[in-house]
């Protein structure tokens, strides 16, 4: 991997601007983003231009790079992985450094950047299996759902919907990503392009595996309210069923650890987590692969978890056969994971969620709602409507942001 030293007086928006736009011109895969309660942000470019599709899911055989997984993998929706063939990151709230030799000032400065990449994501093709999703047909399915778990067919599953926004006339892709960091701090923030997997920007509240060292690291998001007050945390309630949505998943999760036989983890909460404006349940589990004399619990974990109860249900055979009749669009990589491997030690990688896929001048955006036998309908399609805007309402022009 190669690391180019960045900074001296120059904005961050114009270097993202610049390392964005140089991508796009040179139809090469990249990958930015911010991990949760840092104010580092990070960026890979890929110098190779061809869709790179991984033969392994085994973490410590990939190279330096950046994972993006489809929420199922089919011949239109392949694993892409972004190498870290050129490195460079910026502190938030300082100036970018410019000097290396991959930058110069004149390209950094450039002020057509944010026109060229607004164009760039115009001309992205877009899918025939994008059509948007009418409330009619989503409560009908939420109805049939708890139906179905009603006569035990399956005891969660996690229908989504898909929500297109017009772009506006001067939307601003680097400039929508640093409110997002600023907006979530606590969000894994990102935005990468490929070939096989398009455009996509994104804020997610849930990682799905972190392994580091000896650590091995994952969570059981769900339930969600809006956060309301000055004091949302204390002014939480929460009902049966999001309490029992949020226990399915932690269970599904410590049901991945019994197969491979550990018994020995940590498991903290469940409690309230504020992510996006929005209130969830989170339990948190911890391993120590050392003491438990199992280095490749990441790779091995990330096969299992994936794709969770929080993004399926359960049991997951079923919950996908039920999804898979109901749901009206590809979700393509909505509900997959993606995220930053091996690097510096560290791999990281989040659940695709409050996302949206760019192309053709819209924003394609995905939100889900997990239903057990106590969902009322109505109530589940108002809680995707909230989750659609978390990053929905950054997608419009810049005097209204």
């Amino acid at each position: 991997m190669e690391t180019i030293n960045v900074a001296r007086d120059t904005s961050q928006k114009l270097f993202l601007e610049s390392f964005i736009a140089r991508a796009f011109r040179d139809k090469l895969p990249f990958a930015i983003w911010k991990k949760p309660k840092l104010g580092l942000v990070e960026m890979i470019l890929d110098k190779d231009p061809q869709t790179h599709t991984p033969d392994t899911l085994d973490l410590d055989e990939l190279p330096e790079g950046f994972l993006i997984h489809p929420f199922q993998r089919s011949e239109t929706n392949q694993p892409v992985y972004i190498k870290a063939t050129l490195y460079e990151r910026l502190i938030l709230g300082e100036n970018v450094p410019i000097a290396g030799r991959e930058w110069d000032r004149e390209e950094i400065a450039d002020q057509a950047n944010e026109a060229f990449i607004r164009s760039e994501i115009a001309a992205l093709p877009a899918r025939k299996d994008s059509n948007s999703s009418k409330k009619a047909q989503f409560i009908a399915t939420v109805s049939k759902a708890v139906a179905c778990i009603e006569q035990g067919a399956f005891y969660k599953v996690v229908p989504a919907r898909l929500k297109k926004k017009k772009l506006p006339p001067d939307f601003d892709l680097a400039g929508v990503f640093l409110a997002l960091c600023e907006a979530y701090p606590n969000a894994f923030v990102n935005c990468y392009f490929s070939e096989g997997s398009g455009c996509w920007i994104g804020a997610s509240p849930e990682t799905l595996i972190r392994t580091k060292g000896d650590s091995f690291y994952t969570m059981a998001l769900a339930g969600t309210q809006k956060a309301r007050g000055d004091n949302p945390l204390k002014n939480a309630a929460w009902t049966q069923k999001e309490i029992e949505e949020q226990a399915l998943v932690s269970r599904y999760i410590v049901n991945c650890f019994k197969k491979i036989r550990l018994r020995e983890y940590q498991e903290l909460g469940p409690k309230t987590t504020v992510a996006g404006g929005l209130l969830h349940l989170k339990s948190e589990f911890l391993v120590d692969m050392r003491a438990t004399n199992f280095p490749q619990l990441g790779s091995v974990m990330l096969k299992l978890l994936h794709p969770t109860s929080a993004v399926c249900g359960m049991p997951k055979e079923n919950a996908l056969d039920f999804l898979d009749s109901e749901e009206t669009f590809d979700r393509t990589y909505f509900s997959g994971f993606v995220g930053p491997v091996n690097l510096d030690g560290e791999t990281d990688l989040f659940v695709n969620l409050r996302c949206a896929r760019l192309e053709n001048n819209e924003a394609l955006l995905f939100a889900g709602a997990g239903i057990t036998e106590d969902s009322v309908p109505e109530k589940e399609w108002e809680e995707t409507e909230l989750k659609c805007t978390i990053l929905g309402k950054f997608i419009q022009t810049k005097k209204s942001r």
